[in-house]
């Protein structure tokens, strides 16, 4: 930002000084042109003045001496010419007494009374040259033509200079420029720098390096004022959340085994009619002590800051499959383990075993006796334009899903019309918790046959999207403890 900055402030003031030194350099190049030419046709007038009173007193012999001392005096070459165009004298030498030049435009000009000034260019002179003929009398009667002749080298070298100089000042005004320029870009992005790096610790979970509020433009200071008390109030909010999440558990788990056990001891003094209900109020008491377990533990992934870690996902399904195996067989369903050998993903510690307890018990709820849970794992494809992605799809034959509910199965505490089981509708919400902390993402999508098929997107170990990965939201459940979803 920087960089940019000072690269408008530079950008401006160079268009700012090219629209005032370009129009001014031009300007007094031709000004300068225009002076020396006035000055120079001023000069040519008077000789030739001098020059028609020279012949006109039969003084003719005093010409030669008369335009050298001229040429010496101006740097010029004087040419003077009679009133038919002859050549009288040349201070060059380079047209000699006695030749005709009236047929030239300037000489034919002068012996009609009109002056003749222009530029060309002349080799013999070194570069381009200026040129006055003027006539010496009257246009009635010509007495002589005066012709001088000025290099324009000295001329030339004066606007060069000139346009040095303006080129020198201009970058002296834009080192200037850039050194100010500098100092304000770095007064605004310094604060801005730093606040940079305050939200991002922020977004981590805590501001180790507070912005200074002394900083910067006022409006810049009043921002840092504002993030830094929406840090600290944040700050707070979150302290107060982890230390509920943390004493709560203990505190609701002593009153909840208390009312458990009080219920039970109701059973030997209950009418036998009123089992029923006893047995469905202790169902309630389990599914809230669960439900309370699932909304704490919800919290600390929430909070907690835990950095992903590569995970042998083919060891951790096979473990896992093997952890449920039993209670798969209590229920007459296979748990089938296929897929790649060796797939390593980024999961935080612990997530991985959670998410496939969470979904494999779910599909234990819903699959009916005599047939199979899948657990495929797929390795990822390698991609140049997306991260690449390991799968684990976890696929039951139960009744499946429709499209509205596998949209709304991911809502804390929803659960399908149509459900007959105890769940607490935090399960799901958990898997995506722990899915989205490493990384990766989690969809619901119906299975070939019927059933619902839980994919779990998760990247692949040293891909490019987790070098130095920063800090993500996670807490660990133990593993094997199953939470109900859906």
């Amino acid at each position: 930002m920087t960089r940019r900055l000072l690269l408008s402030h530079l950008s401006l003031m160079l268009f700012v000084l090219l629209a005032l030194e370009v129009p001014f350099g031009v300007f007094y190049a031709r000004s300068e042109l225009s002076r020396f030419s006035h000055a120079a046709q001023q000069g040519a007038m008077t000789l030739a003045e001098v020059c028609e009173d020279k012949m006109e007193h039969g003084l003719t012999a005093d010409l030669p001496e008369l335009a050298r001392a001229y040429g010496r005096r101006t740097g010029s070459r004087v040419l003077v010419a009679d009133r038919r165009g002859v050549v009288l004298t040349d201070t060059a030498a380079r047209t000699p007494a006695g030749e005709d030049l009236s047929a030239e435009p300037g000489v034919l000009a002068a012996l009609r009374g009109r002056p003749a000034v222009g530029t060309r260019s002349d080799p013999s002179a070194g570069g381009d040259v200026l040129f006055v003929t003027v006539p010496g009398g009257s246009a009635a009667a010509v007495a002589c033509v005066v012709r001088t002749t000025y290099p324009l080298g000295p001329i030339t070298a004066k606007v060069h200079a000139t346009w040095l100089v303006l080129a020198a000042a201009g970058l002296g005004v834009l080192a200037a420029v850039s050194v100010i320029g500098f100092a304000l870009a770095r007064s605004v992005t310094r604060p801005l720098q730093a606040l940079e790096r305050a939200t991002a610790q922020l977004a981590e979970g805590r501001i180790t390096d507070p912005p200074a509020a002394d900083q910067g433009p006022p409006e810049l200071r009043r921002l840092v004022a504002s993030f830094t008390r929406t840090a600290t109030r944040l700050q707070h909010l979150l302290q107060a959340q982890q230390a509920f999440a943390s004493e709560a558990s203990h505190q609701l788990k002593t009153p909840l085994t208390a009312l458990r056990l009080r219920l039970e001891n109701f059973e030997p003094h209950l009418d036998p009619c009123a089992h029923h209900s006893l047995d469905q109020a202790l169902g309630e008491l389990e599914r809230l002590g669960r439900m309370v377990q699932g909304l704490l533990a919800l919290a600390r992934l929430e909070n907690s800051a835990i950095r992903p870690e590569a995970v042998d996902l083919p060891a951790v399904v096979a473990d896992r499959a093997a952890t449920w195996a039993a209670f798969a067989d209590e229920q007459d369903v296979d748990l089938i383990v296929c897929g790649a050998a060796a797939v390593r993903v980024w999961a935080v510690p612990g997530a991985l075993e959670q998410i496939i307890d969470n979904l494999l018990s779910n599909a234990l709820r819903v699959s009916p006796p005599g047939s199979a849970i899948t657990l495929a794992t797929v390795a990822p494809k390698e991609d140049s334009r997306t991260p690449p992605m390991a799968e684990l799809h976890v696929t039951d034959q139960g009744p499946g899903m429709s499209e509205a509910e596998r949209q709304r199965a991911f809502d804390r505490f929803w659960r399908a019309a149509d459900a007959d089981h105890d769940g607490t509708g935090l399960g799901l919400p958990m898997v995506r918790h722990l899915t989205r902390a490493g990384g990766g993402e989690v969809t619901l999508e119906a299975a070939p046959g019927g059933g619902l098929d839980a994919v779990v997107h998760l990247q692949r170990a040293g891909s490019r999207a987790h070098r130095g990965h920063p800090g993500t939201s996670a807490d660990v459940v133990p593993a094997g403890r199953s939470t109900p979803a859906r």
